[in-house]
């Protein structure tokens, strides 16, 4: 039996399920002289708004044991930037772009995502409601079911892309979150975003990062991850992309295990650029081995 691959979030069809993590892979075109990017289900691209954004002052990241600690700030160059600059690329490799949005308030992700509506390319928005790393916006939508919920419906209305709402780990029932962004007109959802944290130089007695604070990504997270996805996909009907902490092809495929429908590589994409086509060749040789289907056979009961 042959695998089929393919997956598909509302009317985005990606011909296998493997992404790559907001702010983990550039605009696609950083990695062209490392890895196929052709070969991907989709890439989904760093944060953007509507405007530039110069992002966190440095240092903003710093290696922990296990993970990454990142605050960047969402550094971008603006929708328009991004059109002009980066998305030929994206389109000459026929691979569908999911773009990631961000705003400080509701008015400023609808207009985001009205900008990106009917641009030859981009196929679906992530919303970006649950970064830990901005002073305003971000996680303050992500951890409030009803904040999220009015972001999520505003930009339902100023779009007919593919919407996927990325969701906060740090918040007390992740159902909650993932029922509110369902019924608010989300068609899938990413999950999960970094976790906050942050680590000081005993040395200098002063927080490493810049920021003070940071997201928390790499292995440690990967089975709260798990756990999240699981709970997520328990609690509603629309497809998933699970993240957070995938090294390996096993990583992944626990993650589709747990309920996911897709998969992104972040972190790992940084220690070893190769790592998604190593994780599509696992999920292809893990259903073949068990005579699966389709990547949705891979999903236990609940």
């Amino acid at each position: 039996m042959t695998p089929d691959l393919s997956v598909t979030l509302g009317r985005l069809k990606m011909k296998n399920p493997v992404t790559v993590a907001s702010g983990t892979f550039g605009y696609g075109r950083e990695y062209a002289e490392l890895i196929d990017v052709a070969k991907l289900g989709a890439v989904t691209v760093k944060g953007l708004r509507t405007d530039p954004c110069d992002g966190n002052p440095t240092p903003r990241i710093a290696e922990v044991r296990a993970g990454l600690l990142n605050a960047i700030g969402l550094q971008g160059p603006g929708i328009p930037g991004f059109i002009d600059e980066y998305l030929p690329y994206l389109r000459e490799k026929g691979v569908p772009a999911i773009v990631n949005i961000w705003g400080t308030t509701v008015e400023a992700y609808a207009e985001a995502a009205a900008m990106l509506d009917g641009v030859a390319g981009v196929e679906a928005l992530e919303l970006n409601v649950s970064c830990p790393n901005v002073k305003r916006g971000g996680a303050s939508f992500g951890t409030n079911p009803d904040l999220m919920a009015s972001v999520v419906a505003a930009v339902r209305a100023a779009t007919s892309l593919t919407l996927i709402t990325k969701l906060a780990p740090n918040v007390p029932d992740i159902r909650v979150f993932a029922k509110a962004a369902a019924d608010a007109g989300s068609d899938a959802l990413s999950v999960c975003n970094t976790l906050p944290a942050m680590a000081i130089d005993i040395e200098a007695r002063r927080p490493v990062l810049a920021n003070v604070t940071g997201g928390l990504s790499g292995p440690a997270i990967h089975p709260v991850a798990v756990k999240l996805v699981w709970e997520a996909s328990a609690a509603v009907d629309i497809p998933i992309i699970g993240m957070g902490g995938i090294a390996e092809p096993e990583d992944a495929i626990e993650l589709l295990a747990a309920g996911a429908t897709a998969v992104a590589v972040g972190t790992a994409n940084f220690i070893d650029p190769t790592t998604t086509l190593r994780v599509l060749a696992g999920i292809y040789e893990y259903m073949h081995r068990h005579g699966m289907a389709r990547v949705a056979d891979i999903a236990i009961p609940h």
